[in-house]
């Protein structure tokens, strides 16, 4: 088994969103892991599949008039909360069933993978970790602490965070179907305080996770997807429908 490393691309909110989710769906090697990094045409912020559209449009109007209007809001088929990626680093991971990362359960694998991250962080010269669990108070055991509606306003248990600032550094939403797991990570450049060279990032993230995969990475060429279906696919993202449909 091999770790499967993409070519990076630049694209749309909308068909980076259905190039994604393809990857969980269609990919021509359901047995090894495939992983990619990807940029942004333009200003985009994406949401949660569960999120409210009313409450994202309010929440991201004033970075929209920052924008000029040009803003894309694309829902996303993930979790997780609203994610600007004006000044990010954005990767996908899937895992395809059956893989030991993919049975375990979420909150371990978010871990696994965040740990891999922090560290290729450290190799860059960021005190980067993955966030550990916080005790609750007396008054508060058993709780659940509520979820940030905006990935990079509050850090939660295994993002990554700046060792010194606190601040959230990595975060990464995922979605599990019966072809396995797709995981949708984001990097807030500005929260890690340095300089990065992000080639050198890549590289040294990838060698984590591989390490992480117990498997060899290798660079595989984009795969031939059926162009109708990334038609169709692309359209649904952009569509009215599938943005605002709660």
């Amino acid at each position: 088994m091999t770790l499967h490393v993409l070519p990076t691309r630049t694209a749309g909110a909308a068909e980076n969103m259905a190039a994604d989710f393809l990857l969980l769906q269609r990919y021509p090697a359901p047995t090894a892991p495939r992983f990619r990094h990807y940029q942004w045409r333009g200003p985009a912020i994406t949401f949660g599949y569960a999120q409210k559209f009313g409450f994202v449009r309010d929440r991201v109007a004033a970075r929209a008039e920052e924008s000029g209007g040009r803003l894309e809001l694309c829902r996303r088929a993930t979790g997780g909360g609203i994610v600007d990626h004006r000044q990010d680093w954005t990767y996908a991971l899937v895992l395809p069933r059956g893989h030991a990362l993919e049975e375990m359960r979420a909150t371990q694998s978010y871990r696994l993978v965040h740990e891999a991250l922090a560290a290729a962080l450290r190799d860059q010269g960021v005190p980067a970790m993955a966030k550990a669990a916080e005790p609750l108070a007396a008054d508060t055991e058993g709780a659940t602490p509520p979820r940030a509606d905006v990935c990079f306003d509050r850090a939660e248990i295994h993002d990554v965070i700046h060792e010194v600032t606190c601040a959230k550094i990595a975060g990464a939403a995922q979605k599990r179907n019966k072809h396995g797991l797709l995981l949708q990570g984001s990097i807030w450049q500005p929260a890690t305080g340095t300089p990065i060279d992000w080639d050198a990032f890549e590289a040294n993230f990838l060698d984590r996770l591989a390490a992480a995969l117990d498997c060899p990475a290798e660079p595989v060429p984009w795969p031939e997807f059926n162009e109708d279906e990334v038609s169709a696919l692309i359209d649904q993202y952009s569509s009215t429908e599938w943005n605002e449909f709660r």
